[in-house]
């Protein structure tokens, strides 16, 4: 990617656009895997990374998500496709990646000699993330969850505990890789659009995901059509957004 040619920060987020058509011109698949390795370095809830990018470049492809996103013509129209996949489901997974990669930080010594930050850091990884994640039907997360009410009677603490409370952090990180990937494609005047229509089923199916993997979002991709732009940008005022505190 040619970073001299990019646009700044500010001015991507203004370029940025829900672009509905997209012009019939092949857009370079190297550039826009690069725009999803950008996206992988967005904030993630305890550097937990519950995500997957599935880069869809085949035009078979593209039809049967088209079809199962409605015919919408942000997907029939796309190039290519970024479909973002939450994955709590991997959760030990990740658990395991991040203490590995702490041991390989704090160098190879005995576990006695680590400083009082580094036990910290591993206790996290080691009890505290399991304890948030570890489920059984809901039921342990309901448990929790109530636990942790009565003890925010006395002192703060986390209250979000339960199953739904977990995929919400999973799917907010998510959110977070899927703006990093749209404004660094509108940086080199790549354009986006993110769809939540879809039949999640069908999609999975195209994927061959697991039942336990959920769709976050859909981004069709390409550079807009004149009509591609369906009005002018709106927004509430910012007045009533906004609060000073």
């Amino acid at each position: 990617m040619d970073l001299s040619t990019e646009k700044s920060v500010s001015e991507a987020i203004k370029y940025r656009r829900s672009v509905r058509v997209f012009k019939n011109e092949a857009i370079d698949v190297q550039k826009v895997k690069d725009c999803i390795e950008l996206a992988a370095l967005a904030p993630t809830s305890s550097n937990m990374q519950l995500w997957e990018f599935y880069h869809v470049v085949s035009p078979d492809r593209i039809e049967q998500i088209a079809k199962a996103s409605f015919d919408q013509n942000a997907a029939k129209t796309a190039q290519q496709l970024v479909i973002v996949v939450t994955r709590k489901d991997l959760w030990r997974k990740r658990v395991k990646s991040n203490i590995e990669y702490l041991k390989t930080q704090y160098g190879n010594k005995a576990e006695a000699d680590y400083s009082k930050r580094e036990k910290f850091a591993l206790n996290y990884y080691q009890k505290i993330v399991p304890a948030l994640y570890f489920d059984f039907f809901g039921i342990i997360g309901m448990i929790k969850f109530l636990a942790f009410q009565i003890i925010g009677i006395f002192k703060p603490i986390y209250r979000q505990a339960r199953q739904s409370d977990m995929r919400i952090v999973a799917h907010k990180s998510a959110g977070l890789a899927a703006q990093n990937f749209m404004i660094s494609m509108a940086a080199i005047n790549y354009d986006t659009c993110p769809m939540e229509g879809f039949d999640s089923l069908i999609i999975k199916k195209i994927l061959h995901l697991p039942a336990s993997a959920e769709i976050n979002m859909i981004v069709g991709c390409g550079i807009r059509a004149t009509n591609g732009i369906y009005g002018e940008r709106f927004r509430i005022p910012f007045e009533e957004t906004y609060f000073k505190i």
